[in-house]
């Protein structure tokens, strides 16, 4: 029995370890040597996580860098850490609260009046909870702050973007927009109580900010600008900290195996980016600096054409600032 026990451990181990190190290999990096000196780029939640290490790669290579964040404090800090390690000082803070339109707009003014182009913007900021409370805006705070207010930002940034071409939008979703259960007609409704339930309410922003990047994509076809969305990987984030019981367990132990560091889920960001081989490529969804397969929802366009005229209202455009498709 014990030797039973003991054979059982060893080959378990074996089949971790392998799996491990599968994660590692197959993960994707960019390789692009791109200058960015004399370019423009915002990411937003660029503080912490996987937005910090793209504003320092970014700036690495010479750009003006804008961290649009929420916490004044804590982008500050981060800037002063990508000042020190690049020794780029072209790099900006910008107050940018992803709750609040009012906030989201305040930094789209702004940016518009004192920044002469903008070439790359990354929808990076992100959150996950399992409460459900409402913005100031009304809005499901989880769609506000993944879907909605990346949505409203690009539309007030949308000139800029037309007139610094080639340019590019990046945007940050995730492999759990597959799991989604989003109603097109109710973008706010959260799924029933069940396990795991919270997790379906954030690939309901992630499948949003899907939609969103085929069906711009779209829209600005022939204009330069090109859009894209991308799953960075499975990345330990507070997101997973209000798990409990066996939730939390199998969560960790996943988390051991196959999780990336931030620096590693980056890398998707940075290439679609930078990288010369997706300049002329745009409304796809990468994995791994890989395109990957659209789901057959998101290729729908009354699915997306909904989606989108729901999330204009909601976000409260104006006629002058919707982009239509010509």
């Amino acid at each position: 029995m014990p030797f039973t026990l003991v054979t059982v451990t060893v080959v378990i181990s074996l089949v971790l370890i392998v799996v491990k190190i599968y994660s590692k290999l197959t993960t994707g990096w960019d390789r692009s040597y791109t200058c960015l000196v004399g370019k423009t780029v915002v990411i937003t939640g660029a503080n912490t996580g996987i937005g910090f290490y793209t504003a320092l790669d970014l700036s690495m290579r010479g750009a003006r860098v804008i961290l649009a964040c929420r916490n004044r404090e804590k982008a500050e800090d981060a800037r002063q850490k990508i000042i020190k390690i690049t020794g780029n000082p072209n790099v900006v803070v910008k107050l940018f609260d992803a709750t609040s339109f009012d906030s989201v707009r305040a930094f789209a003014k702004d940016f518009n009046e004192t920044e002469e182009r903008l070439d790359i913007l990354v929808n990076n900021a992100g959150m996950g909870t399992k409460d459900t409370p409402k913005t100031s805006d009304g809005c499901n705070l989880v769609m506000q702050v993944n879907y909605y207010s990346s949505f409203l930002l690009t539309h007030l940034l949308i000139n800029k973007l037309k007139a610094s071409a080639p340019s590019r939008v990046v945007n940050v979703s995730s492999i759990l927009h597959k799991i989604a259960n989003l109603d097109p007609e109710d973008l706010d409704r959260y799924p029933d109580k069940r396990p795991f339930s919270y997790l379906v309410a954030y690939g309901n922003s992630k499948l949003g900010n899907v939609c969103f990047t085929v069906e711009l994509a779209r829209r600005l076809k022939g204009t330069g600008v090109t859009v894209n969305a991308l799953h960075p990987g499975l990345i330990l984030t507070k997101i997973f900290d209000e798990a409990e019981g066996i939730q939390k367990f199998l969560l960790a132990t996943l988390a051991s195996i196959c999780f990336k560091t931030p620096v590693e889920g980056a890398q998707t960001s940075i290439y679609l980016s930078v990288s010369p081989e997706v300049q002329n490529v745009s409304g796809e969804y990468f994995v791994d600096c890989a395109k990957e397969t659209l789901g057959k929802k998101i290729t729908l366009y009354d699915f997306r054409k909904k989606i989108w005229e729901n999330t204009e209202n909601r976000v409260c455009l104006s006629r002058e600032e919707k982009i239509i498709y010509e």
